[in-house]
């Protein structure tokens, strides 16, 4: 039963992936079509993480309200719908309807489905099911290319996408029912061997936004959730433009080049999955920060090769991979089952906020100073992480003594 629910699990993992680069891949076309301005991409995106945090910060009330899998199949539905939209839409304040369901649906089953893991399954398959999703958002590209190439539009990947997210919502509807046969079984003196471990799970009502927050040791977690996907996001959108601007890499070579971050998230989070339940959520995110920091440094080096800054990119990448996944998968060991939806829910927002706000933030930056201070920004960012994380890590040393 832990076992069927797991796999249907990693497939939604793979569709929370899949939405998540098509806008970026299929951009240059669609502004085009749609008549618009290149930047108003920005407005698109804004509009779907606004949504998303919005969702992320009512999802524990409304998954202690439906459960998980309701949840979850109704937020796939959402994005399905919103998706299938997008493929009809002929003008740009049509795809900005449809962007609300689509970032309302994307943050309520992130954090649902994050949640759930972190209760109910061990710290390895945190990592694995990230992995997927990094699967997921590597297909939406090659499709977007796919579509465009064969001379079907940018609106047929949006079309195919869609329609395969509304038949993921279908089969997670057919499973709703083995949600509540795990967690009742769950909920039994003897829990399954793989189950992520909360001794105090049992789900008495709602947290409230700002009770949570009062949590000793939440904001910690919050400013080190930021910190992460903030570095994450400005190193997935400006790595490339950096290595041709100061490194002076070919455009082409940069740009497929520039993939080697977020190869090594997805193998990162794959590889962290053989060891995470040996060596535990805080090993994972301390070692995951310091490998960031020693990928930004070899980045930064004015060496006459750029073989050093690819692996300082590579090397960047693999150590953002188990940070996500590890935050994630402590929180319930942190501040206990019984506030970690609610806490996970702002930990969301936190992510979708730093994601948001870092990279157009980076690039005022570097008019004024140049993109040399790519490696310095990522560097500070993971300076605050591991301070923030470190001083979480005493806390919850110093409540559990």
């Amino acid at each position: 039963m832990y076992a069927l629910l797991l796999a249907i699990i990693y497939v939604a993992f793979i569709s929370l992936g899949l939405p998540d680069s098509l806008v970026g891949a299929g951009w240059p076309v669609m502004h085009q079509d749609l008549a618009v301005p290149v930047a108003f991409a920005g407005i698109l995106t804004m509009i779907i993480a606004s949504g998303t945090i919005v969702s992320s910060l009512a999802s524990e009330r409304v998954t202690r309200r439906f459960g998980a899998g309701t949840v979850t199949a109704v937020s796939v539905g959402m994005t399905a719908l919103a998706l299938l939209g997008f493929s009809f839409s002929p003008t740009f304040w049509m795809l900005c309807l449809w962007a609300i369901p689509y970032g309302l649906g994307a943050g309520a089953v992130d954090a649902a489905l994050n949640n759930y893991v972190a209760l109910h399954y061990a710290a390895r398959h945190m990592n694995w099911l990230h992995s997927f999703w990094g699967v997921g958002a590597s297909i939406s590209p090659f499709l977007m290319g796919y579509a465009i190439s064969a001379g079907h539009g940018w609106s047929a990947a949006y079309l195919w996408i869609g329609l395969l997210q509304a038949a993921l919502m279908l089969a997670l509807l057919v499973s709703i029912p083995l949600w509540g046969k795990v967690d009742r079984e769950r909920a039994r003196p003897t829990e399954s061997p793989d189950a992520g471990a909360a001794p105090d799970a049992a789900p008495v009502g709602p947290v409230p936004l700002l009770t949570a927050l009062r949590i000793p040791g939440v904001v910690l977690i919050l400013v080190t959730f930021f910190a992460y996907c903030a570095l994450e996001s400005t190193g997935l959108l400006w790595a490339a433009t950096y290595l041709v601007t100061e490194r002076g890499a070919p455009p082409a070579a940069a740009a497929m080049l520039g993939a080697l971050f977020i190869l090594g998230i997805t193998a990162g989070r794959f590889l962290a999955g053989f060891f995470a339940d040996r060596i535990g959520d805080r090993a994972l995110i301390r070692g995951g920060f310091a490998m960031i920091g020693v990928g930004a440094l070899l980045l930064a080096l004015p060496l006459p090769t750029d073989v050093v800054g690819f692996v300082g990119l590579l090397l960047a990448g693999i150590g953002c991979a188990p940070i996500y996944p590890a935050i994630i998968h402590s929180t319930p060991a942190s501040f206990g089952a019984r506030n970690s939806q609610a806490i996970i829910g702002i930990q969301m927002a936190a992510a979708y906020t730093g994601s948001t706000i870092a990279p157009p933030l980076f690039g005022a930056l570097s008019a004024v100073t140049g993109l040399w201070v790519l490696p310095l920004f990522l560097i500070v960012l993971v300076a605050l992480g591991i301070v923030m994380s470190e001083r979480l890590n005493r806390l919850v040393a110093t409540r559990a003594a």
